[in-house]
């Protein structure tokens, strides 16, 4: 049998099953809606009585990533979001480290990992076919260890890991860009050259 707990404004679905030594554990997936955890749980008690119910078993990276966005993913992100995370995923993390046991997975293992990340060339834009930089940059880093610290945070929820090496891993600092700030003078030029360049060569206005 399964239950729902809620948690925030996060649903819940737990339930009892018996690892591969024999021993009683607990189980805990997480919906964004109440809807979906119900029918999660209608389809993990249908499963149950007719004897097919298996409790996902992560060995690897891979393993436990593709875990993560069927279970957690896709019941609790934005399709932009969703689309974004894949992206990071199949791009910087899957090629990289995705065949890695779990239980060999360290903060010092992703620390090596982040700076290989900083001397590996950025996967080129789908829409302009450019790549931005000539390495991937620590925006992109941080953003990989987010999504890591996350999918880690859930395996020690389900009971796959017991801890997260992603809490103690050294993420590369970010330095952002400071804005140029516009002065009057600037501003003006600006607008002179906007003007002018809504006019052809041969003197007609353009668009007015």
């Amino acid at each position: 049998m399964a239950s729902i707990v809620k948690r925030r404004n996060r649903f819940n679905v737990v339930y009892l099953y018996t690892d591969a030594n024999g021993n009683r554990k607990q189980k805990w997936e997480t919906f964004k809606t109440i809807e979906k955890a119900k029918a999660r749980q209608k389809e993990i008690e249908y499963k149950e009585q007719i004897g097919t119910f298996v409790v996902p078993q992560c060995n690897t990276l891979n393993e436990l990533l593709k875990e993560y966005v069927a279970l957690y993913g896709k019941n609790t992100w934005a399709m932009s979001t969703y689309s974004s995370n894949l992206g990071t995923i199949n791009n910087y993390i899957a090629p990289f480290i995705g065949d890695m046991k779990l239980k060999d997975i360290t903060p010092r293992i992703l620390e090596k990992y982040y700076q290989q990340l900083l001397k590996t060339k950025p996967v080129k834009n789908p829409i302009t076919g450019k790549a931005k930089g000539d390495f991937v940059g620590t925006s992109t880093v941080r953003d990989v260890h987010k999504l890591l610290r996350n999918c880690f945070g859930q395996a020690v929820k389900w009971e796959l890991m017991e801890k997260n090496p992603a809490l103690n891993a050294t993420v590369p600092k970010h330095k952002k860009q400071e804005r140029e700030i516009w002065t009057a003078e600037m501003l003006f030029h600006a607008i002179e050259v906007c003007e002018d360049r809504t006019v052809s060569s041969a003197g007609i206005p353009i668009g007015r």
